[in-house]
């Protein structure tokens, strides 16, 4: 397994900006697929962006489609989610994730997911 450690700001105003970071470390050459999830009080997991390491594809989830850029930075084993236009309901704890297989196209499931970081409290104040 790989470990994955969340780092970045955790509290903000709404409308405004953050970045959370994740390092991986471990088995990283056999990386297939990246992404961070979320869950907010009362909620399931939910995924929130990903990427494919073979075609360096992207999927957002219809909540953070045009507000949230994920990207990753293979010289520092690093990925990164900014985020942006932040609303309230973005509160939640976030966890990055890794998977040594392809992940699918056009969704982002969990249990595809191998790894996860231990997560941390992103809060939004409106």
């Amino acid at each position: 397994k790989m470990q994955l450690v969340e780092s970045g700001v955790r509290s903000v105003q709404a409308v405004g900006s953050l970045r959370l970071s994740c390092v991986v470390s471990g088995y990283t050459s056999r990386l297939a697929c990246v992404g961070w999830f979320r869950q907010a009080p009362g909620q399931n997991r939910a995924g929130v962006a990903r990427i494919r390491a073979d075609t360096q594809s992207t999927y957002y989830a219809g909540t953070v489609k045009g507000r949230f850029n994920i990207s990753q930075d293979n010289s520092k084993d690093t990925l990164y989610l900014q985020m942006s236009s932040l609303k309230p309901e973005d509160t939640a704890i976030y966890y990055c994730a890794a998977a040594m297989r392809r992940c699918s196209y056009g969704v982002i499931l969990a249990y595809e997911f191998d790894s996860w970081g231990q997560g941390t409290q992103v809060t939004v104040s409106s």
